[in-house]
């Protein structure tokens, strides 16, 4: 795994690390100092995924560039393409019909769940626990079979456009969200039991990669990484969109700011998901799932920002517009550049077999990275 070692003067060695180790999740090289096994330097180097995507927007028209967007955060799909569609109806003043609106939070709430899902998998076998990998795919399973059905795909659905949602909820919808529900709740307690609890999985998170409020806040931190140093930071509560002031859901906040209370974050956050879609589950609205629009779109001229909460932080696109069918300018700002560009303050004077525990608790999705 360690492709590379080399003595400075100090006598620290230098070890690479990628750029394509099973612990990144993703094409990441990082080029660590050590001094024995205390982290002095982690330094990652981008752009081994690097796919031009702003630049390629620049040349579809508002309803191809949503598409390119869910191969960014492939878990969080749905969220960004939700961003897109809203900052494309805020440039034209389109008014989504209720029902859209719900189904979109709905499906917004599943992805983050399924999302979540597969961190708490891949979190726990980082560290050794095989086992939780197979329990995580066991109830992702069935979110992505929801959506197979609705969306007709599992992974990057490219189902929210502007002006609503592609096509109306499949029959079984309901009550499959609903047996999920069911399911959930049922199995959540084994997570508590084989992880959350355990003795040595909580050795290896508490007092490991703390990262202060302040700090977080310098790094631009988004997110649980933000929220589990004790941060309000929701976009869902701060500026809400959709349907999201309706609801009833608490932000979920720790002040640790360990990697054990990332992990709490996001355990709490599955949680408050299913609280919001029992809220929604049988309160769909009748009526049009997507605005009467006109077949070519264009912005008119002007620069128009949206902000949304996706799995991973606070996922934000930028569009000038010249007033034409294609954008000017597209710029995106995804989560994990600003949540990796901390993990060298959080690491340095750590260990160095504490390190997958820290990017474990970051939730790195290199492609929402190098984009």
């Amino acid at each position: 795994m360690v492709e590379e070692l080399s003595r400075t003067e100090e006598g620290n060695i230098i070890i690479n690390v990628g750029p394509q180790h099973p612990a990144t999740h993703g094409v990441l090289h990082l080029v660590i100092t050590l001094h024995g096994e205390t982290i002095q330097k982690v330094e990652p180097h981008l752009g081994y995924i690097h796919r031009s995507i702003e630049k390629m927007c620049e040349s579809l028209t508002y309803r191809q560039f949503i598409y390119v967007t869910s191969r960014m955060d492939y878990l969080s799909s749905h969220i960004n393409n939700h961003a897109c569609a809203l900052c494309v109806e805020k440039g034209m003043q389109i008014e989504v019909p209720e029902r859209a609106q719900v189904i979109r939070v709905l499906m917004d709430e599943l992805t983050r769940i399924a999302s979540h899902e597969l961190w708490w998998g891949a979190m726990a076998m980082d560290l050794g626990a095989f086992t939780p990998f197979f329990h995580a795919f066991r109830e992702r399973e069935v979110i992505n079979e929801i959506m197979e059905d609705t969306c007709g795909a599992r992974l990057t659905m490219n189902y929210i456009l502007p002006g609503g949602v592609l096509e109306d909820l499949h029959p079984s919808f309901q009550k499959k969200v609903k047996d999920f529900i069911v399911l959930y709740k049922r199995k959540i307690a084994e997570y508590d039991e084989m992880v959350t609890g355990n003795i040595i999985f909580q050795n290896r998170m508490k007092n490991v990669g703390v990262l202060s409020a302040a700090d977080a806040i310098s790094f631009g931190c988004s997110g649980p990484t933000l929220r589990g140093s004790g941060v309000s930071c929701d976009v869902r509560k701060i500026y809400p969109y959709e349907i999201y002031n309706k609801l009833e859901f608490n932000e979920a906040l720790e002040t640790a700011g360990d990697s054990f209370a990332r992990y709490m974050i996001r355990i709490r956050e599955m949680n408050e998901s299913i609280r919001i879609i029992e809220q929604l589950i049988d309160n769909i609205p009748e009526g049009e799932f997507q605005a009467k629009t006109k077949a070519v779109l264009k912005l008119p001229k002007g620069e128009f920002y949206q902000r949304v909460e996706t799995a991973r932080g606070e996922f934000g696109i930028y569009i000038v517009s010249e007033g034409g069918t294609t954008p000017y300018r597209i710029k995106f700002r995804s989560p994990g550049f600003s949540n990796l560009s901390a993990l060298d303050h959080m690491a340095r004077g750590g260990k160095i077999g504490d390190l997958v525990a820290m990017m474990g608790s970051l939730d790195l999705v290199i492609p929402d990275i190098d984009r």
